[in-house]
């Protein structure tokens, strides 16, 4: 008797609850692994983690301010890979998002008419995410250079910017020193509502959310989008202008990670300071991963990311362990459903050898 994996030919039932279980598992798995390592208790580790994120009205209310970043990231890669493109640049196109925001507040507005100004900032923040991200769309499209290296390689440059501006020429000379821009004006500022620190930017990613759903589901556009994700190359014998899509598509896409960017600068900090990139880009991979690249999974797998984090938050205080706990739950939760994507594309077959009959030789 031996075990032999083969591939299935018919599509596991269940694939989503299937995915989400196993991933689940494994982080906790991991996770547990991690807690005995530090001498801790899972189970009150555990207790801690579900009781600082979801047992009171502060604690919920800052998960759902971590999953918003987490919800735009997680879309925008979302959109690139229906198209089978694979935006792991969305950290730089966030960051740029946040300079693009941050200039418009103080130096493009000044002076403007207020209504308009906080409308003028998400503009900027968005375009500077959408133009980050055609640099490698024109390589992708033109050459066809592998996106996956050009965006990756995009985010430690966007970083660098970044760090240059707010320690050099856009450092608040009232700042005593410290590194970070001016405060930005009230009108640029982003509301908050019912009195926490969850902002417009819920409203703006739920709405983007909706949109996309209908689009690529309903529209002639959205089905050209997953014609070329099904085969590029069939999609040109068609006739379809896939360089044309691949810039569009990697455009919106950056555009909605820069969107992220605006937002934490304009809702949260209110400045341009270190800090501002703490990795929603790359979570963003996770969250689309998990939501089986589908838009409207997205909010759903950002909130259960966000619990995790500021779960993770309050271990620092409690029991005195290291909040990067979240990361190694994080890459669990990814591990999990890449195990679960290898279930539902093979499986494991027991085989018997063949019983010959009594008597032969």
């Amino acid at each position: 008797m031996k075990l032999a994996v083969e591939k299935r030919h018919e599509q596991l039932k269940h694939k989503g609850f299937i995915t989400a279980a196993i991933s689940l598992a494994l982080a906790l798995l991991a996770g547990s692994v991690i807690f005995l390592v530090f001498g801790a208790n899972p189970l009150t580790a555990y207790r801690f983690m579900v009781s600082g994120a979801l047992g009171s009205g502060y604690g919920l209310s800052e998960v759902v301010v971590k999953s918003i970043p987490l919800m735009m990231t997680g879309l925008a890669v979302t959109l690139a890979a229906t198209m089978l493109l694979w935006n792991i640049g969305a950290e730089g196109q966030f960051v740029c998002g946040a300079l693009g925001g941050t200039w418009a507040a103080l130096y493009l507005t000044p002076g403007w008419p207020e209504p308009v100004v906080l409308p003028a900032t998400i503009a900027c923040g968005m375009a500077a995410g959408a133009l980050w991200a055609m640099i490698p769309a024109v390589l992708k499209a033109l050459w066809r250079v592998s996106e996956i290296l050009t965006t990756l390689l995009l985010n430690y440059v966007a970083i660098i910017i970044m760090d240059h501006l707010y320690f050099g020429p856009w450092r608040d000379p009232e700042g005593f020193g410290f590194p970070g821009t001016a405060t930005l004006p009230d009108a640029a500022l982003m509301p908050r509502f019912f009195g926490t620190r969850i902002h417009l930017g819920l409203v703006l990613v739920i709405g983007f959310v909706v949109l996309l759903h209908v689009v690529l589901k309903r529209s002639k556009w959205g089905y050209t989008v997953r014609v070329i994700g099904q085969g590029p190359e069939a999609a040109r014998y068609a006739g379809l202008n896939v360089k044309r899509q691949i810039l569009i598509v990697m455009a919106m896409s950056g555009a909605l990670a820069g969107l992220a960017g605006m937002a934490e600068v304009s809702a949260i900090h209110y400045r341009l300071q270190e800090g501002v990139s703490v990795g929603y880009g790359y979570d963003g991979i996770i969250v689309a991963c998990l939501a089986g690249l589908r838009p409207a999974r997205v909010p759903a797998f950002a909130l259960i990311l966000g619990a995790l984090i500021v779960g993770a938050e309050q271990l620092q205080t409690a029991m005195q362990l290291p909040a990067s706990i979240a990361q190694v739950l994080e890459g669990a939760l990814l591990l999990g459903f890449l195990a679960s994507e290898a279930l539902s594309a093979y499986r494991i077959r027991v085989v018997r050898p063949a019983t010959r009959p009594i008597g032969s030789t």
